[in-house]
């Protein structure tokens, strides 16, 4: 009786959600055809010495073979240090930026300054990746760049940034922080709406100044927000924007600069190895799946958030 109760409650529910279901229809579409088959034809591909003339159905298997040829690659701890390197540093100093340019925001009475100070440091998110290499390369020249002119005039030698692989990767944090700290500032700038203003004023009543206003009220307030955010962040730890890297780079400082995505674009795209390709994408993708079901976990067990 009670599993025909609870068939009969399902049914009602899916009746219920129909048009809700019809409406998630074009999503499953999306996702399977440009998401999953990809997915799928990538992993066949990376088993096979996959040739265009022959197809993906008639070229020669070769199982785990470019998988082996990949970890076994001189540079393949280099790519993986540069990758995680990298990585690290836009999980700490650039995750934490635009969760602290929101709260300063938050802080902002006047709201014609509050909105312009949102609009020009939103506004770089729109600006190409080429533009955006363009003006660092400009700013870092040797010759007449900006940095090299002030350093010049304060009496010390011109620095060639870009060919300096010790540079690199505060170079790269810095340019994608300033490009996407505006954007990323807005989804906590939306949650802290969330919170409720009552709570400040029962904060203040009790004599709470904005500091334990910002850590007893704001910050708990932000966490579900945070941790979500930190755990998509957790899945892209091997991917690394390879295109802003691309204009940036050079042989000189490969050593630094040098990430899977970049090596696959070389070996991949340029010298037409695709099954190589396709087996270093999935590689990575296996990686991060790992990496956020764990972390995911780990957030189930110490907080109330998580993914799933």
């Amino acid at each position: 009786m009670l599993h025909f109760q609870k068939k009969q409650n399902m049914r009602n529910s899916i009746k219920k959600n129909i048009p809700f279901y019809v409406m998630f229809i074009p999503v499953l579409i999306y996702f399977v055809i440009f998401r999953y088959v990809p997915l799928l034809l990538s992993l066949i591909i990376s088993l096979e010495k996959y040739q265009p003339a022959k197809g993906i159905f008639s070229s020669k298997w070769v199982g785990l073979e470019y998988y082996k040829q990949f970890i076994n690659s001189v540079f393949f701890w280099r790519l993986i240090r540069n990758t995680l390197g990298i990585n690290f540093l836009q999980l700490t100093v650039g995750f934490v930026a635009p969760i602290i340019l929101a709260l300063l925001l938050n802080e902002v009475g006047r709201m014609r300054y509050k909105k312009l100070v949102q609009t020009v440091t939103y506004l770089p998110n729109f600006i190409s990746s080429v533009v955006v290499v363009g003006m660092v390369v400009t700013f870092l020249s040797p010759s007449t760049g900006l940095v090299n002119n002030i350093l010049a005039h304060l009496g010390m030698e011109r620095i060639n940034f870009l060919t300096e692989p010790s540079y690199f990767w505060g170079i790269y944090t810095v340019m994608t922080i300033w490009q996407t700290a505006g954007y990323s500032a807005i989804i906590y700038l939306a949650s802290l709406t969330g919170i409720s203003s009552e709570l400040y004023e029962a904060a203040r009543i009790d004599g709470a100044g904005r500091w334990a206003q910002l850590f007893h009220i704001t910050l708990p307030g932000l966490t579900p927000t945070i941790v979500l955010l930190f755990l998509m962040k957790i899945g892209r730890v091997l991917d690394v924007g390879y295109e802003t890297i691309v204009l940036m780079y050079n042989p000189s400082i490969y050593s630094t600069a040098d990430v899977i995505g970049t090596y696959v674009y070389r070996r991949g795209i340029l010298n037409g190895e695709y099954s190589f390709a396709s087996a270093v994408g999935f590689f990575q993708s296996v990686i991060g799946l790992m990496l956020v079901l764990f972390a995911n976990k780990i957030a189930k067990k110490t907080s109330e958030t998580s993914l799933w």
